[in-house]
């Protein structure tokens, strides 16, 4: 969503979340921030899912962003996550968790989350996210960033292994970029954007585009987050 309207006027915000008391407080915090609106909440993914396709249906404005609890009943933030990033892709997805549910983090971003911040980050992490997924970029907490990039096993192929191209497209897909942003990027179709990041997550035996970033900051192909 780089360079779209979230770039000048208001990021409208969903949250999602099964504790009313969070909802709350986060809606509290984020209508205080300049440029940032909560125009919805769910209790669960199932929720968000239905409230998402209304909006749809209604021909209203949806969220730039949505703020998806990961731990819920009927429907879990991942599997409401991965349905509403399939189903409206220019919507993007910031997880929220704890530090102890690593594997549940990964899980959603792999099933498409734009990142994700700790429950106990300071507030303005929480628009710094916003704002980053809103612009078409990955935000990782540094702190899980760096405990996901230890447990991530190394791969068997090294980066030696791309070419000059898929070094570049590797390096693309790690700061976040979507195929279509990529294709813009270097002037091919999405197609072949498609296809190059397909070559290179198997060519370095890799199932995510979120084990594609973390392997390009410990390669140090990117910068890692502060």
């Amino acid at each position: 969503m780089a360079g779209d309207e979230t770039s000048t006027e208001i990021i409208r915000v969903m949250i999602v979340d099964d504790h009313a008391i969070v909802r709350r407080g986060l809606l509290a915090y984020i209508d205080t921030v300049p440029t940032l609106h909560v125009i919805g909440e769910a209790a669960d993914g199932q929720q968000a899912v239905t409230r998402m396709q209304q909006w749809q249906t209604l021909g209203e404005p949806m969220p730039h962003v949505v703020l998806m609890d990961l731990q819920m009943p009927h429907m879990g933030g991942v599997e409401a996550t991965e349905a509403i990033v399939k189903a409206h892709p220019q919507v993007r997805v910031v997880a929220l968790s704890s530090f102890g549910e690593v594997e549940r983090v990964h899980a959603a971003l792999a099933a498409g989350a734009a990142g994700y911040v700790l429950k106990d980050a300071d507030p303005d992490e929480v628009a710094t996210a916003i704002r980053a997924a809103a612009a078409g970029e990955v935000h990782l907490d540094s702190a899980v960033a760096r405990q996901l990039t230890r447990r991530m096993a190394a791969p068997h192929v090294g980066l030696t292994s791309l070419t000059a191209r898929e070094r570049e497209i590797l390096s693309l897909v790690a700061q976040g970029h979507s195929n279509r942003s990529i294709a813009d990027s270097l002037v091919i179709s999405e197609r072949t954007a498609r296809t190059h990041v397909s070559n290179v997550l198997a060519k370095l035996q890799l199932s995510s585009r979120t084990q594609a970033a973390l392997l390009a900051i410990r390669e140090g192909l990117i910068s890692s987050p502060d």
